[in-house]
């Protein structure tokens, strides 16, 4: 079965993270320049929330509240769910359905960050992993010439 390890192999381990003391300006032009859906809010080395589209929707833009001015501590999401290389995709992307959340940080045994996955990394592992599936089968029954 499949594991977030085995999305990370193709994927990679890139993260792109902000501070809690970063202003909500600072972070989504950050998100912007890097085509991203979120950021990590990290602290010490450790994963202490979430900052996403959906936090400045629901917690700036519908407050009419200063993004030049707010700091990312104020409006990010804390309560994080993370997961470890060896969890399975059903169980990330379960995880990822059942909480309404796109983002999974990946961390190891002693709780340091290894990487990040959303829910269109699992997608395109899906889909790659079906297209091969598909192409070995016109293989066998076709042969290869």
């Amino acid at each position: 079965m499949p594991t977030v390890f085995d999305v990370l192999s193709s994927k990679g381990t890139q993260v792109h993270y902000t501070t809690p003391d970063q202003t909500v300006l600072e972070a989504t032009q950050q998100m912007n320049q890097h085509k991203l859906g979120a950021l990590l809010v990290m602290e010490d080395g450790k994963v202490t929330g979430m900052f996403t589209e959906r936090d400045v929707l629901q917690r700036i833009v519908a407050h009419q509240r200063d993004a030049n001015t707010t700091p990312v501590r104020e409006v990010m999401t804390t309560e994080v769910a993370c997961c470890r290389p060896h969890t399975t995709l059903e169980e990330a992307r379960g995880v990822m359905k059942n909480r309404r959340i796109r983002h999974l940080p990946v961390i190891d045994q002693d709780d340091g960050l290894v990487a990040l996955v959303s829910i269109g990394d699992l997608n395109a592992y899906e889909a790659n992993s079906q297209e091969m599936t598909i192409h070995l089968l016109h293989q066998y029954i076709y042969g290869q010439g």
